[in-house]
């Protein structure tokens, strides 16, 4: 936990950090049995805290960044939706989507965008809004899960639509909207700004290093034991922990001796009597199929063919997740990013990366951790060259239209 002395900005970081609260996804833990039956009961209270609950980190985004002013002020919903926040169409009123279509909604005022957060229609974010005198104004605003781990369909506008839960919202540019807090001082500002969209640094406010990575999926975990980039925990109550408390600012307790953290936050713990429904909700959350006509059936055959043999995919990315994470994690060395400075994974507990799960990979480019290969073919081709597998052209093709079908 940073100490009095750390930077300002360093130390705040334990909730400025929390725009990627869902990065409580990177490590939820997986099921051994991916078949197992789901309590429907249980299903429905994961799904309430993944999308609505805050942990309580209110007071710190409130009080401590004030993020509330900036909102309240300076925050329209094409600001909003700029900055890749989503809104939840189901959550408006017939009235209010009529009058979005007619173009009746000032969409460059931020009580308009008060007006959505009294309709609870933000994905990811919670405000308490008071009306003064016919004046509504934000008194509280907390985060949830859902603003890094969901995305919107845009089946009414671009950033409006249904819900996409475990989705990985890489149109969201969290440091952007962590620097508009008016505690910052310029330079923790250029740090955050310096990320871009669909990247977050989760471990920026415990060490003080800079090195963002991409936003993950959260779907298709069930079967997966090692949810974390670095597979730091074993199941979904230690990363969900770990950011609740550590980068929401949410009232509760963690700790992990490897990294020397003991970090405590409140008297009252609001998080781990919710951990078991939202790892419920979590698992639930299959990765999505590939839309019909999306990829080259002939080809992905042929590159089904490659990845089991002469591609080697196979030797890592095996099972019905396509990882071997339940079995072993991997030293830097077997990484495409590095070396890189700092090391993602030199920072974390185990010192080491786990095997990526394929499902649905399709949906959420750009690849690696650092986002560096911006298609399949990328990431095809980087392995080719750096493992030396002397795959043709067409190969490399083939090999991404079957990642592409999976």
């Amino acid at each position: 936990m940073p100490t009095p002395t750390a930077p300002f900005h360093v130390r705040l970081a334990p909730w400025l950090a929390a725009l990627v609260a869902t990065l409580a996804l990177w490590s939820c833990g997986g099921s051994d049995d991916p078949a197992a039956p789901l309590d429907p009961k249980l299903l429905a209270e994961g799904r309430q805290v993944f999308r609505f609950d805050t942990f309580g980190d209110e007071a710190q985004w409130t009080d401590t960044l004030r993020l509330h002013e900036v909102i309240e002020t300076a925050v329209s919903p094409a600001t909003a939706l700029a900055v890749g926040l989503k809104v939840d169409v189901e959550a408006l009123p017939q009235a209010v989507q009529d009058a979005l279509k007619a173009g009746q909604v000032d969409l460059g005022s931020p009580a308009t965008t008060l007006a959505l957060l009294k309709l609870d229609a933000v994905v990811g974010v919670k405000g308490e809004v008071e009306t003064v005198n016919g004046v509504d104004r934000l008194r509280k605003v907390g985060i949830t899960c859902a603003l890094c781990h969901s995305t919107v369909d845009d089946s009414f506008a671009k950033g409006i639509g249904r819900r996409l839960d475990g989705w990985p919202n890489r149109d969201l540019d969290p440091g952007a909207i962590i620097s508009l807090s008016p505690v910052l001082d310029a330079k923790a500002k250029a740090v955050y700004q310096s990320w871009g969209k669909g990247k977050y640094d989760p471990r920026f406010n415990l060490d003080g290093l800079s090195k963002p990575v991409v936003i993950p999926p959260a779907f298709g975990l069930a079967g997966v034991g090692k949810i974390t980039l670095t597979g730091d925990g074993d199941d979904i109550a230690y990363w969900n922990r770990y950011v609740a408390v550590t980068q929401m600012g949410g009232q509760g307790t963690f700790d992990e001796p490897r990294l020397n953290l003991h970090v405590v936050h409140g008297s009252t713990d609001l998080v781990s009597a919710k951990l078991p429904a939202l790892q419920a909700y979590q698992l639930s959350l299959a990765a999505p199929a590939p839309p019909p006509g999306s990829f080259d059936t002939a080809a992905a055959a042929r590159g089904q063919a490659l990845f089991m043999g002469k591609a080697q995919c196979a030797t890592c990315h095996a099972g019905s997740a396509f990882t071997d994470a339940n079995a072993m994690l991997h030293p830097p060395s077997a990484s495409m990013v590095e070396p890189e400075n700092p090391s993602y994974a030199a920072r974390s507990a185990t010192k080491m990366y786990r095997t990526a799960p394929l499902p649905g990979a399709w949906s959420h480019a750009p690849y690696f951790h650092d986002g560096s290969a911006a298609t399949l073919e990328d990431v095809v081709s980087t392995y080719n060259q750096r493992q030396q597998l002397q795959l043709s052209p067409d190969e490399v093709r083939d090999v991404a239209q079957y990642l592409r079908s999976l």
